[in-house]
């Protein structure tokens, strides 16, 4: 499974982003497709995810009310619409996919494929 990440920008506190995760390649091994970010000098950390099949999603805490991941099953894409945006959000977002099970939706071990990363920063 190959991924494309696009969508990330400069953007002002309190403002939106939509983040895009093109799949490609055998995409039908995918039970699971996350975000994960990674701000300077920090660990990457869990975003949110969604479970392919039934469309489930899980949010990070901090995101929680803010960000909205959804996918589009005939384009083989998810989305990350992100809003009201705070400088904390500044990272680079990876998706990532995997034949990921539900105990572990969270965990980066998990994902076996993941995009190059797109730089999102929140200027306050």
């Amino acid at each position: 499974v190959q991924l494309q990440a696009s969508g990330g920008g400069l953007v002002q506190a309190g403002g939106s982003l939509r983040l895009s995760c093109a799949a490609s390649g055998r995409t039908s091994d995918t039970r699971a497709v996350g975000w994960f970010r990674q701000a300077p000098g920090k660990e990457r950390e869990f975003v949110a995810s969604i479970i392919w099949t039934g469309g489930s999603t899980y949010y990070a805490d901090s995101v929680k009310g803010r960000f909205t991941i959804s996918r589009d099953s005939a384009k083989n894409t998810v989305f990350l619409q992100m809003d009201s945006l705070k400088p904390e959000d500044t990272a680079v977002y990876y998706c990532a996919a995997g034949r990921t099970i539900l105990s572990t939706i969270t965990t980066q071990s998990a994902y076996r494929h993941w995009g190059q990363g797109t730089l999102v920063t929140v200027s306050s």
